[in-house]
């Protein structure tokens, strides 16, 4: 049977240019979570989760308000967290963000992603449909273990505000990335949280 994982970046903060650790969703956010909603009406989840951080939380209540059966839930496993420190394979423009990164905090999000592959990217008995809203970060990891590449290859796997990422898992078959940052459902004036705009 497929287990097949639905991954929504949370939609986009309120203020996080100005360095806030968490907040309300902006306007432009809570669009985001209104369209992402609509556009996963159809889906028949079995369970939905949520980062317990307020931008996360926020975008659940968003979406559940949509989707009346969707009965989202928190979870410490899906918290934005750094699970590698800096690797030699990475790119130098890297460094300064790993400088800031204490030892204490990838040990922390290396061994909380360890968990939530565990609890999430498994395969299931039945055909099960999961949701999972999440941070950039977390993402990137799902998406590098369902590849199999290296542990830091996690960095510049990115996700737009609300964008869409799709893992399917079956035993006995390495997990299928069925769709990466699929922004689909979001104009391109709503297509935000990335490195470099998305004008397609």
């Amino acid at each position: 049977m497929t287990h097949t994982l639905y991954l929504v970046r949370h939609g986009e903060q309120q203020d996080a240019e100005y360095g806030m650790d968490d907040g309300p969703l902006s306007p432009r956010g809570q669009r985001q979570a209104r369209l992402i909603a609509e556009r996963l009406g159809g889906v028949p989840f079995n369970n939905a989760w949520h980062s317990p951080l307020q931008r996360g939380e926020d975008t659940a209540a968003i979406m559940a308000a949509h989707l009346p059966s969707l009965q989202p839930e928190p979870s410490a496993l899906l918290f934005d967290c750094v699970p590698t420190g800096y690797s030699p394979q990475m790119p130098h423009s890297f460094t300064p963000f790993f400088n800031s990164v204490t030892i204490e905090q990838v040990e922390a999000g290396r061994a909380q992603m360890a968990d939530a592959v565990s609890e999430f990217l498994s395969p299931s008995r039945e055909a099960t449909s999961d949701l999972l809203i999440t941070h950039n970060f977390v993402i990137g990891w799902m998406v590098r273990e369902a590849l199999n590449a290296p542990d830091w290859r996690w960095v510049g796997i990115n996700q737009a505000n609300c964008g869409l990422t799709i893992i399917s898992v079956k035993a006995g078959r390495p997990p299928e990335l069925v769709a990466h940052n699929d922004l689909g459902h979001l104009p391109v004036e709503l297509r935000t949280g990335l490195p470099e705009s998305q004008p397609y």
